[in-house]
């Protein structure tokens, strides 16, 4: 008797995949160079199996529903043809889905000195804006490459006159805005959106919103940064859990799920109402087809559920205490362990798995998503391994961050466009949930035990994590390039090789 339908079972062997990795490299370094206690290694395993059970979900969810809604929603708006609507309704949806962003309540607690209703509603205001530019620079075929360039250009002027306790926080907040609730439906907006166009940049401007969307944040905090004085504190510590027996550690998560059920809840009504909006005026879905959609939301949201409670309640802690113990033990081995955890853990960010068929589906697997997911790998074990460097050695951010993105947006301008859309969404994407609950704590644990500052220390890690895919999936774009360009003109790769032999 099968227990699960073939596409469950496939999904949770993509789990296991996914999340495997991180529990092995745990559980090594429990029993050699950072011991930890039974609690913790507990509690992290209990979390590591929600987290593995709620990607099942989620991906199940998000593509039944996720994907298209935003595809249909994105079509319905762009036959409208009436550019003032969607320029209303681009904001509309841009300000909903960031309040519905899970992270962002999380962001909003790392700024004391800024009211957290504030914080969220201008980070909200921003990802609107944005979303709007990059669905005008959709219709009107503008270059991102030319845009990116102008918006860091202004990103990065900013940020010397804003103060130091700021800067790691506003960099990070772009990462964490574009997370599980918001990368799906963005991305399928996007997909929607270039499906009317009948050009042949069409597939290279369907990504690039993410791109554009991760700007907002960044900026709205900075923004608040000259207006508001950084605060004295630090932003609170996470404890170890100390559990006595099996029912103590059930207690510890169940406490935590209503929590959570109120809060995706909470995040899913405004995409929900909004789907619900357009269906009624101007969708009018079959029943079969909406029916569908209903079972997906209802799969995303249990998904959702669980990833966060086992990422929150079981990775927090241990991520903590890792760091801690590593730093205070072995300082070095910090960067190599940190790159080796980036690599696998970002396996495991749901939105990942997203962008990665995605591109597959819309390259018609001339960029696999294996070749995908290696890159992003390489390019979040790079950016861990830095965060660290910078906890280790307390480097300004900006020594990083203002090289990394000068290659970045160097290189997009010698790569086929879509690479560079690509590159730029991976970085929202690649900085999701798994990174805040599991490589901040590492950092900020490690932070304290070598005396650290926190605020300038250890955050940045999101924003670090943000930045290498943008080198390395564009490396990819090269390499694509250059191994079209030497096969028979019959074999060349449609939509990636004409503009990059003439910009090569």
């Amino acid at each position: 008797m099968k227990l699960m339908n073939p596409k469950m079972r496939s999904k949770l062997t993509e789990a296991l995949a996914a999340v495997g990795p991180v529990i092995i490299i745990v559980l090594a370094l429990s029993f050699t160079v950072a011991p930890v206690s039974p609690s913790v290694l507990l509690s992290f395993l209990m979390g590591a199996v929600l987290v593995m059970v709620g990607m099942m979900f989620f991906t199940l969810g998000a593509e039944v529903s996720m994907t298209p809604m935003g595809e249909k929603v994105g079509v319905k708006m762009t036959q409208t043809k009436n550019v003032p609507l969607i320029v209303l309704l681009s904001f509309v949806l841009g300000v909903i889905i960031t309040v519905s962003e899970p992270d962002l309540q999380v962001l909003a607690e790392l700024v004391p000195s800024v009211p957290n209703m504030t914080l969220i509603l201008a980070v909200a205001v921003g990802v609107g804006v944005f979303l709007v530019v990059a669905l005008l620079r959709m219709l009107l075929g503008v270059a991102l490459s030319y845009l990116l360039v102008v918006l860091y250009i202004i990103v990065f002027v900013l940020a010397f006159y804003v103060p130091v306790g700021f800067r790691a926080i506003a960099f990070d907040s772009g990462g964490v805005t574009t997370g599980p609730m918001t990368v799906p439906f963005i991305m399928a907006l996007g997909v929607g959106i270039s499906a009317i166009r009948n050009d042949r940049h069409a597939a290279d401007d369907s990504f690039g919103l993410v791109a554009l969307c991760s700007v907002g944040p960044i900026l709205a905090v900075l923004i608040l940064g000259m207006i508001f004085e950084p605060g004295n504190s630090n932003p609170g510590l996470i404890h170890a859990i100390h559990i006595e027996d099996t029912v103590e550690l059930w207690k510890i998560f169940s406490v935590e799920l209503p929590a959570y059920l109120r809060e995706i809840a909470v995040s899913l009504l405004p995409i929900v109402a909004f789907f619900g909006l357009f269906q009624v005026i101007s969708l009018r879905l079959s029943r079969r087809n909406l029916g569908k959609i209903v079972v997906g939301l209802i799969y995303t949201y249990i998904g959702l559920v669980l990833f966060l409670t086992g990422a929150n309640v079981g990775f927090m802690p241990a991520g903590s205490y890792l760091g801690s113990v590593i730093a205070g033990n072995y300082p070095l081995l910090l960067i190599p362990i940190g790159a080796v955890i980036g690599y696998f853990i970002v396996k495991a960010e749901p939105a990942v798995y997203v962008l990665n068929h995605q591109v597959e589906e819309i390259t018609d697997g001339a960029i696999s998503a294996r070749a995908m997911g290696t890159c992003l790998s390489l390019g979040v074990a790079v950016s861990v391994a830095l965060a660290m460097t910078r906890v280790l050695t307390g480097v300004n951010i900006l020594c990083f961050l203002i090289p990394g993105y000068a290659v970045a947006l160097g290189l997009s301008f010698v790569v086929p466009k879509i690479f560079t859309a690509i590159a730029f969404d991976s970085g929202g994407v690649a900085s999701g949930p798994m990174t805040a609950t599991f490589l901040l704590p590492l950092a900020q644990g490690a932070c304290v035990s070598v005396g650290g500052n926190l605020v300038t220390d250890a955050f940045g890690v999101v924003a670090m994590v943000a930045m290498t895919p943008l080198i390395t999936i564009q490396i990819l774009g090269l390499v694509t390039v250059i191994r079209n360009k030497k096969r028979a003109p019959a074999e060349y790769i449609p939509d990636l090789d004409e503009d990059a032999i003439i910009e090569l």
